[in-house]
């Protein structure tokens, strides 16, 4: 398995940004998306990187008819929000601690579990805990 997979890190930060601007739960946006479009996202990584982000978004968030939201965990958080990079880089980290073969599949899965939500709580210190630290509690089911 490929760890720091830059394909990976990419995705996973679009997947917040886009959530972000439609103001989706994490989980919701990448059930939307499926694995289709994820996957697609994931194999051209390494071009739509070249592109404005914000673009990128747009375009997927109208191919996948991404509905608005009412989860802002931005707004709600009373500290630093952190940038949709750096979130981006605790998904990547455990999507390659947890995962067999990074996919789809496998990032739907992570993004569908429990730990979804402690990461998208900024008003925790959850989200920015060592990766071993992460991987245990995704493995354990619960914050430990």
């Amino acid at each position: 398995m490929n760890k720091n997979d830059s394909a990976l890190f990419y995705t996973c930060s679009l997947i917040e940004f886009m959530s972000r601007l439609r103001h989706q739960k994490r989980s919701e946006l990448v059930n939307i998306l499926g694995e289709t479009i994820i996957g697609r996202i994931y194999r051209n990584a390494d071009v739509l990187h070249c592109e404005v982000i914000d673009s990128v978004a747009d375009k997927f968030i109208e191919i996948a008819n991404i509905p608005e939201g009412s989860f802002d965990n931005v707004s709600a958080c009373k500290y630093t929000v952190p940038d949709y990079w750096t979130i981006g880089a605790v998904y990547e980290r455990l999507i390659e601690d947890v995962s067999d073969e990074i996919n789809a599949k496998s990032i739907i899965t992570v993004y569908n579990s429990w730990v979804s939500d402690a990461i998208s709580n900024y008003n925790t210190d959850f989200y920015y805990q060592p990766r071993d630290y992460i991987r245990e509690c995704y493995l354990e089911g619960k914050v430990l």
